[in-house]
């Protein structure tokens, strides 16, 4: 089933030889039908801005403009995808605008007046787990973004809604877990990208909260969570020493045993430690 009279995307890879860079972490969609459901997973999407990154030749660009996109904002890198992106806007007349940049780099605040923000793409794999924890670390909260639907490796993907005492649970986790819900929509077979990748990938839904689930200071909890499980492997009281002498204290007064390890700390065990340090300390 054709979702729109443009070429299949076979023929645009074709058309502009886009092999896929392994450098850019890139595998294209090339199931347009997979890509309207997609599209889809967050709901209606007549009324805002979509922005997709890493948008390739243009699979989930086409799926979202399709489903009725108010207007879909795509950030490519790759001057490759350029021109198959340009035959898109064409088509879907002043709904697409293009931007060539660095998704890294990207501020969301540059987007202005749109309405309703929506995050939705097929991320490179090189540079996605780097991206979500900058969109749920902005200094002001509630964010830019409403809501994002994100494909990412499965094992990312499960990272993310994972829950505490299990091996998956981490920073991701708690940070993705405090001021947000998080699931997992789908899972999407390797046969759905040309090249194949060697592991699944899955989409979640991340739907920002107006306030966080727990009180705590970001800037003390960010560093808390990667403290903790850049040495997952040992207990709190050795793990977090780097942060300050007295943690044994800190955490003894919020009913932590020091010799629990960082996954067996809940989202509100961190929210509550990063609390009681902000009251005896200030920590930066």
């Amino acid at each position: 089933m054709q979702i729109d009279d443009l070429p299949p995307l076979r023929d645009v890879i074709l058309k502009y030889n886009l092999e896929a860079k392994k450098s850019l972490g890139q595998n294209f969609l090339h199931d347009l039908n997979l890509t309207s459901k997609i599209a889809l997973l967050s709901g209606s999407i007549e009324n805002s801005t979509i922005l997709e990154i890493g948008a390739g030749p243009g699979a989930l660009t086409r799926g979202l403009l399709a489903s009725g996109a108010k207007k879909v904002i795509a950030l490519e890198r790759d001057e490759r995808c350029i021109p198959a992106l340009m035959d898109i806007a064409d088509y879907y007349d002043g709904k697409l605008e293009i931007l060539e940049r660095d998704a890294l780099k990207f501020d969301l605040n540059e987007i202005k007046d749109l309405g309703s923000l929506k995050i939705i793409s097929n991320l490179p794999y090189n540079i996605g787990t780097e991206l979500l924890v900058k969109w749920l670390t902005p200094i002001i909260w509630p964010p830019k973004w409403e809501d994002m639907t994100l494909m990412f490796q499965k094992e990312v993907a499960e990272r993310i809604v994972a829950i505490p005492g299990t091996k998956a649970y981490g920073r991701l986790s708690v940070l993705a877990q405090w001021r947000c819900n998080a699931n997992i929509r789908m899972t999407v077979s390797p046969d759905a990208f040309r090249p194949k990748p060697k592991v699944q990938s899955a989409v979640v839904s991340v739907k920002a909260l107006n306030t966080p689930k727990f009180y705590a200071k970001q800037i003390i909890l960010e560093r808390l969570v990667k403290a903790g499980f850049g040495q997952r492997r040992k207990m709190i009281r050795s793990s977090l020493k780097s942060i300050d002498l007295n943690m044994n204290s800190f955490l003894e007064n919020v009913g932590l045993k020091p010799t629990l390890r960082a996954e067996n700390l809940t989202v509100s065990d961190w929210c509550k430690l990063a609390e009681q340090i902000e009251k005896n300390k200030y920590l930066i």
